[in-house]
């Protein structure tokens, strides 16, 4: 059965090889959630998009602050770029989105999978948040499908649906490059767990499977690294063939029964993320937080014996 986003996807990311204007990536990595963000760019228009923002978050305290995210505006701002889009692949459960703080300082149209609608509706039932929570998307600028396509100035993009972490992952194709999210990690850490609400590891077999059948050269920006034993620094980009090669979890050879034993053991002796609770309920809302209450605070719920 052909898999026309997949191949219209290859052929963009043959294209852009040889183009003259490629795409321009910088990292910006959150050492206290271990998560890579990315500023990318036209050389040739200096139209700009930010891939998964964070917001600083102390747990013990409460406290939110913005110093990851003013590292990011300060380097737009110096290299003079115009952000049109701000783009999420999932509903993070490890570090709070700083999209919609990013967008008020500088603009951007702030998307995600359509697929968030599920989310919202699970979630949203575990918070208890009531009727007023829509569960419909709506709090996002733009809920992307499979195939959709937009651009980052002159650079066609893409978008793959890459559900089985949670059901709402995307991977964004952008010129020759990839923004895969959790869906995948460096070759020596593997993969990402598929037990969250939701999640499933069926499905996240296949969607890398999918990003993996792209071609060998294909550069890959993952959304985390956590070095791997044996590794002294983080790392966050790779290759399809170097992930096709020698991804312990899912190299070339994995069958997909094997696999998903692999991850069902893993994932049945791994602790909740320490900030999936306050994660969760600020971005399934887009990054916005609970508003104040009467007293002037606001709050965040702590479901208890649920997760």
């Amino acid at each position: 059965m052909s898999d026309l986003p997949l191949e219209r996807a290859a052929d963009q990311i043959r294209a852009a090889r040889t183009a003259a204007n490629r795409l321009a990536v910088e990292a910006f990595f959150d050492e206290p959630t271990n998560t890579a963000s990315y500023v990318i760019h036209d050389p040739a228009t200096k139209r700009a998009a930010v891939v998964d923002s964070v917001l600083d978050f102390d747990a013990a305290s409460g406290r939110t602050s913005t110093a990851s995210a003013d590292a990011i505006i300060a380097f737009v701002k110096r290299e003079g770029l115009t952000v049109d889009w701000l783009l999420e692949t999932h509903a993070h459960a490890d570090h709070l989105s700083a999209a919609p703080y990013i967008q008020r300082e500088i603009g951007g149209k702030l998307a995600i999978g359509r697929e968030i609608i599920t989310v919202q509706s699970v979630f949203g039932k575990i918070f208890n948040f009531g009727t007023e929570f829509a569960r419909d998307g709506s709090e996002f600028d733009r809920l992307f499908e499979d195939g959709d396509t937009f651009s980052v100035g002159s650079i066609p993009a893409s978008v793959l649906h890459v559900p089985g972490h949670t059901p709402a992952d995307m991977a964004y194709v952008i010129g020759d490059v990839v923004f895969a999210g959790d869906t995948i990690f460096m070759p020596d850490f593997g993969t990402a767990r598929a037990d969250f609400p939701g999640g499933d590891a069926h499905q996240l077999y296949h969607s890398i499977r999918r990003l993996l059948s792209l071609p060998d050269e294909t550069r890959l920006f993952l959304c985390h690294d956590y070095k791997a034993p044996g590794r002294d620094t983080y790392a966050w980009e790779t290759t399809v063939g170097a992930e096709r090669a020698g991804n312990i979890h899912v190299r070339d050879g994995v069958d997909e029964d094997d696999f998903v034993d692999m991850r069902t053991r893993r994932d049945a002796t791994l602790a909740m993320p320490k900030l999936i609770l306050p994660s969760v309920q600020v971005n399934i809302r887009a990054g916005n937080l609970p508003e104040p209450e009467e007293n002037g605070r606001r709050y965040l719920k702590l479901p208890l014996d649920t997760l």
